[in-house]
């Protein structure tokens, strides 16, 4: 074989080696310091998009399958950037019982619903994901990533707000988007497990919004869903 035909031979397999590396499969794709900074300007970006808006916020607290309580908020970004809530529902009139097992069970239901509010409070420390929080994985190196089915990356923030939580996020490897969130956390203690499933809505002017965040405490038998929707221009 001629030095002609071997360098003939040698220019086709590497334009073959190169056809395959830019396969989807073979195509070197971003670490997840990388994708951590593009969901990061991602959602620095979407909050700065979604400050011109309001929208309604519907926060419904299940109690072993029973609805306690529905509230709605008009919501917008006030002067200091901080979101603001203007209640649109009153709560409804304390009925309370006479005697001693009244005075029990008011003190029961009082228990209930500081956990209520507390638990209310955590969605709104996790969603939206915070870029400051983000950044501070991401220099802790707590930051994992794995590939996921339909076009998607999983990263997975530890000690994301509190030590031993973690926030695993779904991104489009399209556009950085967010697409799904869950969180494993807690209340006051471990010993108190509570897990958030969120799925993220886009507007026109491709904001993404938590816009559907369901909480769970399998261990109090409660349930909290906060619903945002109706976004607008006022």
């Amino acid at each position: 074989m001629n030095n002609k035909t071997m360098n003939s031979l040698r220019q086709a397999s590497l334009t073959l080696v190169l056809a395959a590396l830019a396969l989807p499969g073979f195509a070197q794709q971003p670490t997840a310091a990388e994708r951590t900074a593009m969901l990061k300007a991602t959602m620095a970006s979407s909050q700065a998009l979604l400050k011109p808006y309001e929208w309604i916020e519907t926060t419904v607290v299940s109690l072993k399958g029973e609805e306690k309580s529905r509230l709605l908020n008009r919501c917008y970004h006030g002067a200091d950037g901080k979101v603001q809530k203007v209640p649109l529902t009153a709560p409804p009139p304390a009925k309370k019982k006479p005697g001693l097992r009244g005075k029990i069970a008011e003190s029961k239901k009082e228990e209930m619903v500081d956990y209520m509010k507390e638990a209310v409070a955590l969605v709104r420390l996790y969603m939206p994901p915070e870029p400051v929080l983000i950044q501070k994985a991401k220099d802790a190196g707590k930051v994992s990533i794995s590939p996921q089915p339909g076009q998607r990356v999983r990263l997975t923030f530890a000690d994301y707000l509190k030590a031993g939580d973690s926030l695993a996020l779904d991104v489009d490897l399209a556009n950085n988007r967010p697409l799904e969130a869950k969180v494993s956390s807690y209340l006051d203690s471990q010993k108190e497990p509570v897990t958030l499933d969120v799925r993220f809505g886009t507007l026109d002017n491709s904001a993404t919004y938590a816009a559907n965040v369901v909480l769970e405490a399998k261990g109090k038998n409660l349930k909290v869903t906060v619903e945002n929707s109706g976004y607008r221009k006022p």
